[in-house]
């Protein structure tokens, strides 16, 4: 008789244990966690007056004395059960700043609202999806002897498409820099989209904040080329924010102007380097401002929220962009499984990591995101609610309130994380389930009819 895989034998081994039912009830608390953080120590409530112990919690009880909780990565490669919560959380925190709700006034549902993407420039020709691979009309030939077209039409899957014509002829190194400035671009492009505003009613530029408030957020994602690009909720409220209506002439098609000249005027320069001398890094031709309209004349909100919670749960592996793991060695780099093109930015970032004029920058720590350092999802203060809010609100409504008027003493420590392998097949079977459940659930709400099997 052939013997049980490792998986299997250790899933028996847990089932026969005691503590199994308990044990399973933290898995499936952590909804399936793939990578749950283990935690050993207590929590105590006191009341605040007379010091009477109101709870206490102890992980002595627990199977191997220790409490799981989910790791709250957001990355599917890595847990697929936080990566779903994340993008729920994502989808309200988005919806919220469209439509209102989660403290947020319905009224801003009705205030000038942009959904702005923004693309980086060109760094060499590339191949592309369905039409747009086409030769050039003169048949010209590069430098090093490759065509500047290609007369293949490829599906939008195809792993070509992205790849550079001519590895040569790419600017590795202004992708990779431009990468590691995208954040301080964006920056400067919401700076100069007030300024715009300002200047255009006449305002004198440090007035704007007595006038209006620009609110947003915005998720970066990688194209096919490795190249991130940046997908933006853009609203104009009045000074106090969403709390407060915009001023007369603060319209969508005011604030489409303000972005368009914006985009196409804002510039980082960088340092000066022997090696590669200053750069001036812009924001690609390719701009797109569509306003998102409270009578459905337009791009559709809980699509945009939706597309928005999609990609924030993507790492750079899922889209061919790198890995989600930082690398440590040059070796790291050539073992990793890479496109070429790829593989070529990481190298580069090494390579420039390496220089003293670039060490700020910490290229070779984030070389496996291709230099890209800012953060995936971020937002203005006053655009809607927080990541930490909607943790709370979901705790509180699955009851884990605190106790009024008490004192809390909590002493814990951490004491590993992750899986047995046993534990790693019930855990991904519990995840299964409840994403089935949360399935099942929608489509009742929505009155979409479901197959049924056999």
């Amino acid at each position: 008789m052939r013997p049980l895989p490792e998986a299997d034998r250790d899933a028996i081994r847990l089932a026969q244990d005691p503590k199994f039912p308990r044990w399973l009830e933290q898995i499936t608390a952590t909804g399936g966690c793939a990578r749950p953080i283990h935690l050993a120590g207590s929590t105590t409530a006191l009341d605040g007056t007379t010091g009477e112990i109101l709870h206490h919690y102890d992980t002595r009880n627990e199977p191997g004395e220790r409490l799981l909780v989910r790791c709250r990565n957001r990355r599917a490669t890595v847990c697929p059960a936080c990566s779903r919560l994340h993008a729920g959380d994502t989808f309200h925190l988005i919806r919220a700043g469209l439509l209102g709700g989660k403290n947020v006034p319905d009224s801003v549902r009705h205030r000038p609202r942009l959904f702005v993407t923004l693309t980086a420039p060109s760094f060499g020709p590339v191949h592309r999806s369905s039409e747009l691979c086409r030769p050039r009309r003169d048949g010209g030939i590069c430098e090093h002897g490759r065509p500047l077209g290609c007369g293949a039409v490829h599906a939008p899957g195809a792993a070509v498409v992205g790849q550079p014509l001519c590895p040569d002829c790419y600017d590795y190194t202004a992708h990779v820099l431009w990468h590691s400035h995208a954040s301080k671009l964006w920056d400067r492009f919401v700076i100069d989209v007030r300024r715009r505003l300002a200047s255009s009613v006449g305002l004198v530029q440090s007035r704007f904040a007595q006038h209006a408030r620009l609110s947003f957020a915005r998720v970066a994602e990688y194209q096919k080329r490795a190249a991130v690009h940046v997908h933006a909720v853009i609203r104009l409220d009045g000074p106090s924010g969403p709390d407060d209506e915009p001023p007369a002439w603060g319209t969508a098609e005011f604030l489409i102007d303000a972005v368009r000249a914006s985009a196409q005027r804002v510039l980082v320069r960088t340092p000066y380097s022997p090696a590669v001398g200053e750069l001036a890094l812009r924001w690609g031709a390719q701009i797109d401002a569509r306003p998102l309209r409270a009578d459905g004349d337009g791009p559709d909100d809980d699509a945009v929220a939706a597309y928005v919670a999609k990609y924030v749960t993507k790492g750079a592996s899922e889209t061919g962009a790198g890995i989600d793991h930082r690398v440590t060695t040059w070796d790291d780099i050539e073992a990793a499984p890479l496109s070429g093109h790829v593989r070529t930015l990481m190298r580069t970032c090494w390579r420039l990591g390496g220089l003293p004029e670039h060490e700020p920058l910490n290229l070779r720590t984030w070389a496996h995101t291709l230099g890209y350092r800012g953060h995936i999802l971020t937002k203005s203060r006053a655009y809607s609610t927080t990541y930490a809010a909607l943790r709370a609100e979901r705790a509180d409504h699955m009851g884990h309130d605190g106790i009024p008027d008490a004192v809390t003493e909590r002493h814990w420590r951490y004491v590993g994380s992750g899986h047995t392998p046993g534990a790693a097949l019930v855990a991904a079977g519990i995840a299964e389930d409840l994403a089935l459940l949360r399935e099942i659930a929608r489509d009742d709400r929505s009155g979409s009819p479901r197959a049924v099997g056999n």
